[in-house]
């Protein structure tokens, strides 16, 4: 088995959040693929910045969280990039108007079909998307 892990999971990695202690259990019980795009690192960074331009986290902490998620990429997941199929599914995915995803998610789930994986994620509407598109969801 593989897990795809989205944004939400690999922000709450690197910063305390409600839900790191859930995460940690489960990546450390995990013997499992971990799969990360090269977008949920971008969106990791961005969220960061976010996170620091809005006054919640110092210069340091975001610097530390980045240092961190570096240093798990490289020596704990495997590194995938999009491909343009992933945004062609995606774009099949947010024209379901049913499923009420953004780009950005639909990416995410795109990926992780493409790799077979199941999807790691701690945004409900994603793990619903998710179902409905018939890829599993982990139990975090």
């Amino acid at each position: 088995m593989s897990f795809y892990l989205d944004a939400s999971v690999l922000l709450s990695m690197v910063i305390e959040e409600q839900r790191s202690d859930a995460i940690d259990h489960f990546l450390a019980a995990s013997e499992s693929v971990l799969w990360v795009s090269e977008f949920a690192s971008a969106e990791v960074a961005s969220a960061l910045s976010r996170l620091l331009r809005t006054g919640n986290l110092t210069v340091q902490a975001a610097e530390i969280g980045l240092t961190d998620y570096d240093v798990w990429v490289a020596t704990t997941a495997n590194l995938v990039d999009v491909e343009g199929r992933d945004v062609r599914f995606a774009t099949f995915i947010v024209r379901r108007f049913d499923l009420m995803l953004r780009a950005p998610d639909a990416l995410h789930l795109a990926i992780c079909r493409r790799l077979g994986a199941t999807m790691a994620t701690l945004d409900r509407r994603l793990a619903t998307a998710a179902r409905a598109l018939d890829i599993e969801v982990a139990p975090i």
